[in-house]
């Protein structure tokens, strides 16, 4: 009876709710919205959004939205310089806030994402998965997950895909529920955030199994 209210709401319910909460979310957030795009223009430059091709359900590609965090500066070869020195403050808050990924419910609206599941990574991962760490796109990437609440950037590669299987083999509506309210205390504590000099965590190169 669990496995059957858990497949309802995975096909039924979880759509349909996403939608509804990201509609209102945008709506009570639009200030919030407004501000910062208009502050990543004034301090970063434009375009203010940042876009970016992931892989979603079925590892179908779409492009996620999120506020650009780092400026455009280059070298005198007019190459982009690395990231830590393309990082401002202003851009470093915005991370640590999370208020970076507030674009990502336009993604949510269109379908692209859910509010919960595992994080879009990179397209370049993609032939790098083993056959169980695939199964991470047989649901919607989310804005926030599993893996997300038990440590972000501050666990290994392994544990944060096994975080995002036991979501997949695992998902209900309060599963989901438990994920926004953690998700929310953690954005308000500001925890879990990597402050390292390299500002995102180590590529994927892939398992041996």
């Amino acid at each position: 009876m669990e496995r059957s209210n858990s497949s309802i709401y995975r096909k039924l319910i979880k759509r349909p709710l996403d939608f509804t909460m990201a509609l209102i979310a945008i709506i009570v957030l639009s200030p919030v919205l407004l501000v910062v795009a208009l502050l990543v223009r004034t301090k970063l430059g434009s375009p203010v959004l940042f876009k970016q091709e992931r892989p979603g359900l079925n590892e179908k590609i779409f492009t996620m939205y999120k506020f650009r965090t780092m400026t455009d500066e280059k070298d005198e070869n007019g190459e982009l310089l690395p990231n830590e020195m393309r990082h401002t403050k202003f851009g470093k808050f915005l991370r640590s806030t999370s208020l970076d990924e507030l674009p990502e419910l336009i993604n949510v609206l269109k379908g692209d994402m859910s509010l919960i599941g595992p994080r879009p990574l990179l397209v370049e991962y993609l032939p790098l998965y083993n056959y169980r760490q695939k199964r991470r796109h047989d649901v919607r990437p989310g804005l926030s997950g599993l893996a997300q609440v038990n440590g972000r950037n501050a666990i290994s590669w392994g544990e944060k895909f096994e975080y995002d299987i036991q979501y997949v083999e695992n998902i209900s509506f309060l599963l989901d529920l438990k994920l926004i309210l953690q998700t929310v205390l953690k954005v308000f504590k500001r925890e879990d955030v990597n402050r390292s000099k390299t500002l995102t965590m180590e590529k994927f190169k892939g398992t041996e199994n």
